[in-house]
């Protein structure tokens, strides 16, 4: 059901609105969602560690590429993830979405001809919903489909076929403002794919035949194959690196149980429920990233992706932009836990899903015929870099420390309960001294403060803050107790809330380099 405000709603309405990039918008449903207490993804059912991912990519601002046979809810996920979109005004009849506040560099040819565009065209309202596009991959999709065709009409009346006006967008353009929705990006012509590469990486589709660059703002949300796994077109490398891989399984026995009554016996999908404007518009401060790292956690991100490059059960190894990304999804995950400073078991997490898509397994490794293994054995393998990178750092740290000396309070630590770490680490001499030196070793080799933000007035604001104090001794503390197992000086098997990366179950010792 479309809501149509009068004109002066429309004015009352947009003095209160400002446009915000749809990673923006999305962040914020997605921290109001999890503020709450409630589901972020709610028709979604199981697949608890598939959602999170999603959730993780969406809140790092990344586009989510879902692997998976057919019959899954791909799609059901992607449009469940348009739902968390509010409404939006747009230009009437604009046929690429304009935001009537846009700039007029960034109008379409029609709007941007008008003297008024507002005046001239009126508003509109769009939902979430509304701003859900599909293009289905095959071997017929082209660069027609995706971008746009010649306007043949416009052209006949007299236009140049150089202008433009005589451009009429489909795919990508009529996505614009919302989420674009690829199913089968593999069964796409390889050539064709790599037209998504500005989109997705510059925010522009670019018409070489006009001399035209024209600014997009969407989500990307696609699907396909495990590269090896079908008979199709490549992936290409520079494109995938810009994805994030999940794996999405069929649901356990119960949950498809539960799907099959639902959608058989219960309300159908896709029911267009009311929806009303809202009294109160996001800003970008509503979906600013308020997390901070301790020095240590970003030096492990990085040994860890660099560690990739030299293990030998690769044959792809991570890019740049899989450190970045690890550190990305790393902040979300601290995000998706209510939390402000991160911890080991946030990097495992994001480096999990960071790595999935940008390393690719020997090929003697690889089950052709149980991809969700094959998905298990990476998931593994970004587990041990951790591991090896935990050690790697802990023998860097712990160069000069006594064991002797502090063994003991290591091992009260671990039988203390989890609140009570942060006076355990400020009242024990021993530990408070060796964290002393792990901040000093932070500023004198990385130049680093004891918390890293990407927000310098955030920094500022929480530096004296007690809670935020909290966290950060709660992260150091499982740092010292996690490099410290890995040096065998204590056990953690007792406690199954501290996070510690294991080796890869197939694998041998002292293989990696």
């Amino acid at each position: 059901m479309r809501v149509n405000p009068t004109e002066s709603q429309n004015r009352q309405l947009l003095d209160r609105y400002e446009p915000l990039p749809i990673s923006y918008q999305l962040r914020y449903a997605i921290l109001r969602a999890i503020g709450g207490g409630g589901e972020v993804l709610p028709e979604i059912q199981g697949r608890e560690q598939v959602k999170q991912d999603v959730v993780r990519a969406l809140l790092s601002g990344a586009q989510p590429y879902l692997v998976s046979e057919e019959g899954t809810g791909k799609t059901r996920l992607a449009r469940s993830v348009s739902r968390l979109l509010g409404p939006v005004p747009k230009l009437k009849g604009c046929p690429y979405n304009d935001d009537p506040k846009w700039s007029r560099e960034r109008l379409c040819p029609r709007c941007r001809e008008s003297v008024d565009p507002v005046k001239e065209f009126g508003i509109e309202w769009i939902s979430g919903k509304e701003r859900f596009s599909r293009i289905q991959g095959n071997e017929y999709t082209n660069e027609a489909k995706l971008l746009g065709v010649k306007d043949i009409q416009a052209i006949a009346r007299g236009m140049s076929p150089k202008d433009p006006l005589a451009f009429a967008g489909t795919g990508v353009f009529r996505a614009n403002r919302g989420i674009l929705f690829i199913d089968e990006l593999p069964a796409i012509r390889t050539k064709v794919q790599v037209l998504l590469h500005p989109i997705i990486e510059e925010g522009k589709a670019i018409l070489e035949e006009y001399n035209w660059e024209y600014p997009l703002d969407l989500l990307v949300i696609s699907t396909g194959n495990p590269e090896g796994f079908s008979h199709v077109n490549e992936v290409p490398r520079p494109l995938i690196d810009r994805l994030e891989t999940i794996y999405m399984d069929l649901p356990d026995e119960e949950i498809e149980f539960a799907i099959m009554m639902t959608e058989r016996f219960g309300a159908r999908n896709g029911s267009d429920p009311e929806w009303t404007l809202p009294d109160e518009f996001p800003t970008i401060d509503d979906a600013r990233r308020t997390v901070l790292a301790p020095w240590w956690i970003l030096s492990l991100i990085n040994k860890s992706v660099r560690q990739s490059r030299t293990c030998r059960w690769l044959d792809k190894k991570a890019s740049i932009r899989g450190t970045t990304r690890a550190i990305d999804h790393t902040y979300s995950s601290t995000e998706m836990e209510r939390r402000t400073v991160t911890r080991l078991k946030d990097v495992g997490a994001g480096l999990r899903l960071a790595l999935r898509g940008r390393v690719q397994l020997r090929q003697d490794l690889i089950d052709y015929d149980n991809p969700r293994e094959t998905m298990r054995k990476v998931d593994e393998l970004s587990e041990d870099l951790l591991r090896n990178a935990l050690v790697d750092l802990g023998n860097e740290v712990m160069g000069g420390w006594d064991r002797t000396d502090i063994e003991k309070d290591l091992n009260l630590l671990i039988d203390a309960p989890r609140e009570s770490w942060p006076g355990f680490m400020k009242n024990s001499p021993a530990l408070r001294e060796r964290l002393e030196e792990i901040e000093r070793m932070g500023n004198q080799r990385l130049k680093l403060e004891q918390l890293v933000s990407e927000d310098e007035d955030l920094h500022r604001q929480t530096a004296k803050s007690g809670a935020l104090e909290e966290e950060y001794l709660i992260s150091a503390a499982e740092f010292v107790l996690a490099i410290a197992a890995g040096r065998k000086w204590i056990g953690l098997r007792e406690r199954d809330d501290i996070y510690v990366p294991v080796e890869i179950s197939w694998g041998q010792k002292g293989t990696w380099k």
